[in-house]
């Protein structure tokens, strides 16, 4: 999971660094720093297991005709979500009362523009990781429109199943989960219990025979676009 994490960040940063020129280019070389990856690799990837639609170091216009970069920007159909990641020195005796006071007129003007904002510590990003991705999934549960936040949160595995059930004609059986993912039954049954408990699949039919069928909840593929 780690390996893939880390290819995934890797080809992530690529894609925007391609890009991007000048300042924008600039700032994302210089502002994708140790709390930016620490939040992409402890809470957003643990989250949703890809980063889709995330923006790093997102440029906006300034309420005083400049620019401006969020840490991340979020941004999916109608929604607007800027996320930031503050170290507790940005908030203590290292800014001025000036630039506090130009800080609250920043966010004010995002609010105003549209944005949805989320604030994280660094702290916490470090040490209560998955506070932090349970006010996510929470957030995403409540504007993505009906999706339950355990629904978010699948791995990389349940991932491929999903993809593999959708491309399927028929209800799916853990021998079809044993040759897809080269596993053990023991291991699939695995898999498929945890995917029941988060409501991801269900048994087809009354499941009665020894060797149950599966297939997605209609919950799930009426949200397809959340896990695109």
């Amino acid at each position: 999971m780690n390996e893939l994490m880390y290819t995934a960040h890797e080809n992530y940063l690529s894609q925007h660094l391609a890009i991007r020129k000048g300042e924008r280019l600039r700032r994302l070389k210089e502002g994708h720093g140790h709390a930016e990856k620490a939040f992409l690799h402890q809470v957003w990837w643990p989250a949703f297991g890809n980063f889709n639609d995330l923006h790093p170091e997102y440029e906006v216009k300034d309420f005083r005709d400049g620019t401006r970069f969020l840490d991340f920007a979020f941004l999916r159909h109608s929604l607007k979500l800027a996320i930031e990641i503050d170290g507790y020195g940005t908030h203590s005796s290292q800014i001025s009362r000036t630039q506090f006071a130009d800080q609250c007129n920043r966010q004010n003007h995002l609010i105003i523009d549209g944005w949805k904002i989320l604030r994280f510590s660094y702290d916490d990003v470090k040490d209560r990781p998955r506070m932090c991705e349970q006010t996510l999934q929470q957030f995403m549960g409540r504007y993505l429109g009906g999706t339950s936040p355990q629904n978010f949160r699948m791995n990389y595995i349940e991932k491929e199943m999903f993809r593999f059930a959708l491309a399927l004609s028929r209800s799916f059986t853990p021998q079809d989960v044993c040759d897809v993912l080269s596993i053990k039954k023991q291991k699939a049954r695995l898999i498929l219990k945890d995917m029941l408990e988060k409501e991801l699949i269900q048994v087809a039919g009354k499941g009665i025979q020894r060797i149950r069928t599966y297939h997605l909840t209609p919950s799930v593929l009426q949200n397809l676009h959340t896990f695109n």
